[in-house]
C-alpha cells in the first residue's frame, strides 16, 4: 500500500512538471495573436534517437526517467489499406493470432507472463492504415517485453496450426456479430462506409472485414500474409521510459537482429474516387431513436486541408459548446446528442456528422437542422473565438498524450509511420495554429457540399441481415483438414451443450441461483440472479435467429483475447486513427 502512495506522488509531480513545461507562450505574452501562425516553441520537444537494424527494423528510443517504467510500442505498417477485395479482415485477424503464442512461448501465455512481471497497458489495435502492439513494463523487465515481441515477429508461424487458425476465425466472426451486427446502430455505421468507398476499395470492408472473407481464408493465405507484412523491414518499435540506451541497444540487437528481412512490401496503389452525387440509404435496426449519419471524403492525413477539417469538426460538433450541439440539443431540442469528427486516413479521410433524435422527433428534422448549420458555415464568416477554442481543444488532446510513456511511444511511431520522422509534434501543432476563419469557410465550401456526401438514416425496424457465408463454404471447414479440426458432429454437440447450459440458468429457481452467488460471496445475489436469468433468456432467443447459427456471446467473451476484455473497450469496426 505504501508503494502505491509513493507512485501516485511521483506521478503527480511528473504531471505538474509537464504542465509547467508546456504553458502556452500566448498566456505569457497576451499581445500574441492566437489566430496568427506561429512557431510552436511552447510545445515540448521530445528527445529521441532513431536508427535502423540491418534487417530493416526501425528503432526509436526516447528516455524518460520520471518513473521506473518502460513502454514498448511496436507498429506493423499493415492494415485494411493493404488488403484486397475478397481477402478483407486479415490484419485484424492477425491481431488476434499474435496473442495466441509463438514458437518459444507457451500457448495463450502472453498476458500471463507480462502481468506476472508487473506489466500494464497490454494490448493491440488494428486501424485502416496500421496495426500496433504495446505493453508498459517495469524498467528491469524490458528484456522480457522485447523477447516476447521479437518471438512472435520471427516465429509466430511455428505455433499456428489449422485448429488455432479456425478457432480465431470463429472468434473474429463472433466479434463482428457483437460489435457490428448486434450493436445498436452498428449496421448503419458500416453502411455509411460502404457508401463512401467502392467495393474494390480497401476501406470498403472497414477494419473487421466480412463474414465471407474471414471464413473463406485458408491457413496458407494467412501464412503468406504474415510473411509479407509481419517482417522487420515493415515494422518500427518505439521504446520510451526509464532505460539505459547502450544496454537497450544490445537487447534490441540480441532479440530482433537475428530475424530475417522480408521481401519488399508492395506499395499501395489505390485511387479513391470522388463522390459526384449524393448517396443515401435507410437502414432499419433494433433501435428506438432515429439517428442521422452524414459523411464526406476529405484530404488525406497530414495533407493540405486535413488540419482545417479537424478544426471545422470541432466547431461543428466537438462538444457542448459546438454549433450543432447548441442548435439541435439546446435550442431546438430535437436531438439527444450530436457529434462531428475528422478521421484522417492515408487513402481518403472521412468527415462525419451524426445526430440521435429525441423521442418524438424524426431523422428528417435532424437533417434539415444540420443542413442549415452547414449552409451558415459555408456562407457566413467564422469567429476567431471559435477557431481559438477548437485549436485549444486539439492542442490539449495532443499534449495530454504525453502524460504516459506509451502515449509518447505511440505518438513517435505514428509520426514515423505517416511522415517517416518521429519528430513532428511541434510542426503538427503549427498546422492548426495556421488555420484561419477564411480557411474554415473555404474548407466547408469546397468539401462539405450536399452533392458530395453520403447520408444514412438509422430507423426502428427489423434489420436486414447481411448475406451469410454460403452453406458450401461453411461445410468446407468441416471436411477440409487444412481448415478446421472439428467435425460437424462435435460442433453441433458443443453448441447443444452450450444451449442447455443457458436453458438450465433460465429455468433455475431463485433459491438455486441465490445459493450459487452466495457461495461466491456476492452481496447482491438476488439482483445478480435476476440479471443472469434475463441474460440467459435473451441469449436463448438469439439462438433461434441468425439463420440457425449460434451467436455464442459467452463463447466470444471466453475466447476473445484478454487485452480487449481487460481494457473494457474491445475493437471498433472503424476506429479513430491513433496519432491524431
Amino acid at each position: 500500500m505504501q508503494t502505491r502512495r509513493i507512485s501516485t506522488r511521483l506521478l503527480s509531480a511528473a504531471l505538474i512538471a509537464l504542465v509547467a513545461a508546456i504553458v502556452p507562450a500566448a498566456a505569457q505574452n497576451p499581445s500574441t495573436s492566437l489566430g496568427a501562425s506561429r512557431a510552436a516553441t511552447d510545445v515540448p520537444k521530445i528527445q529521441f534517437e532513431k536508427y535502423t537494424l540491418p534487417n530493416g527494423l526501425e528503432v526509436i528510443l526516447s528516455q524518460d526517467h520520471r518513473l521506473p517504467i518502460v513502454a514498448v510500442n511496436l507498429w506493423y505498417h499493415v492494415g485494411p489499406a493493404n488488403e484486397v477485395q475478397g481477402r478483407t479482415g486479415f490484419a485484424h485477424l492477425f491481431e488476434h493470432l499474435m496473442f495466441q503464442g509463438s514458437k518459444h512461448t507457451p500457448k495463450d501465455s502472453h498476458f500471463q507472463m507480462l502481468e506476472a512481471a508487473g506489466a500494464t497497458n497490454i494490448n493491440g489495435t488494428t486501424d485502416y492504415d496500421r496495426t500496433n502492439y504495446f505493453e508498459t513494463v517495469p524498467s528491469n523487465r524490458l528484456e522480457l517485453a522485447l523477447w516476447i515481441e521479437s518471438d512472435r515477429m520471427g516465429y509466430l508461424l511455428d505455433a499456428i496450426d489449422a485448429k488455432e487458425f479456425a478457432n480465431q476465425q470463429d472468434v473474429v466472426r463472433n466479434e463482428r456479430r457483437q460489435s457490428v451486427e448486434n450493436r445498436p446502430y452498428g449496421n448503419a455505421e458500416e453502411e455509411l462506409v460502404h457508401l463512401l468507398y467502392p467495393q474494390t476499395h480497401p476501406y470498403y470492408a472497414s477494419v473487421i472485414g466480412s463474414h465471407a472473407d474471414i471464413q473463406a481464408a485458408r491457413l496458407a493465405d494467412a501464412r503468406e500474409f504474415f510473411r509479407r507484412y509481419y517482417a522487420p523491414n515493415n515494422a518500427s518499435v518505439a521504446i520510451v521510459g526509464d532505460f539505459d540506451p547502450a544496454q537497450t541497444k544490445k537487447l534490441v540487437e540480441k532479440y530482433f537482429g537475428p530475424l530475417k528481412r522480408g521481401s519488399a512490401v508492395p506499395a499501395i496503389n489505390v485511387q479513391t474516387p470522388k463522390i459526384a452525387m449524393e448517396r443515401r440509404k435507410v437502414v432499419p435496426d433494433r433501435i428506438e431513436l432515429p439517428r442521422v449519419y452524414m459523411a464526406w471524403l476529405t484530404p488525406n492525413i497530414f495533407k493540405p486541408g486535413d488540419a482545417e477539417a479537424d478544426v471545422t469538426a470541432q466547431i461543428l460538433g466537438g462538444g457542448r459548446a459546438s454549433r450543432l450541439y447548441q442548435k439541435l440539443v439546446y435550442e431546438k431540442q430535437i436531438a439527444q446528442n450530436v457529434d462531428a469528427n475528422q478521421q484522417s486516413l492515408m487513402l481518403g479521410s472521412q468527415f462525419q456528422i451524426d445526430a440521435t433524435a429525441r423521442p418524438g422527433h424524426t431523422a428528417e428534422e435532424l437533417e434539415q437542422a444540420i443542413n442549415e448549420e452547414l449552409e451558415a458555415l459555408r456562407t457566413k464568416p467564422v469567429e476567431q473565438r471559435e477557431i481559438d477554442q477548437a485549436r485549444n481543444t486539439i492542442e490539449t488532446r495532443a499534449i495530454t498524450r504525453l502524460e504516459n510513456v506509451n502515449g509518447v511511444a505511440n505518438m513517435l511511431n505514428s509520426y514515423n509511420h505517416f511522415l517517416k520522422t518521429p519528430d513532428y509534434l511541434q510542426k503538427d501543432i503549427e498546422r492548426y495554429r495556421a488555420v484561419t476563419p477564411a480557411a474554415v469557410t473555404a474548407f466547408a465550401r469546397d468539401y462539405l457540399q450536399p452533392n458530395t456526401r453520403a447520408v444514412v438514416y438509422a430507423v426502428k425496424g427489423d434489420p436486414v441481415m447481411a448475406p451469410q457465408v454460403p452453406t458450401a463454404a461453411r461445410q468446407r471447414s468441416d471436411v477440409d483438414p487444412q481448415r478446421a479440426p472439428w467435425p460437424a458432429r462435435r460442433r453441433g454437440q458443443s453448441r447443444r451443450q452450450e444451449r442447455q447450459r443457458y436453458e438450465s440458468v433460465r429455468h433455475a429457481g431463485p433459491g438455486e441461483l441465490h445459493g450459487r452467488h452466495a457461495r461466491s460471496r456476492d452481496g447482491d445475489a438476488l439482483r445478480r440472479a435476476d440479471c443472469q436469468r434475463d441474460r440467459a433468456a435473451r441469449r436463448d432467443g438469439q439462438y433461434q435467429q441468425l439463420d440457425g447459427r449460434v451467436h455464442r456471446r459467452r463463447a466470444f467473451a471466453e475466447e476473445e483475447f484478454r487485452g480487449d476484455a481487460r481494457s473494457g473497450c474491445g475493437h471498433r469496426a472503424a476506429s479513430v486513427v491513433s496519432g491524431r
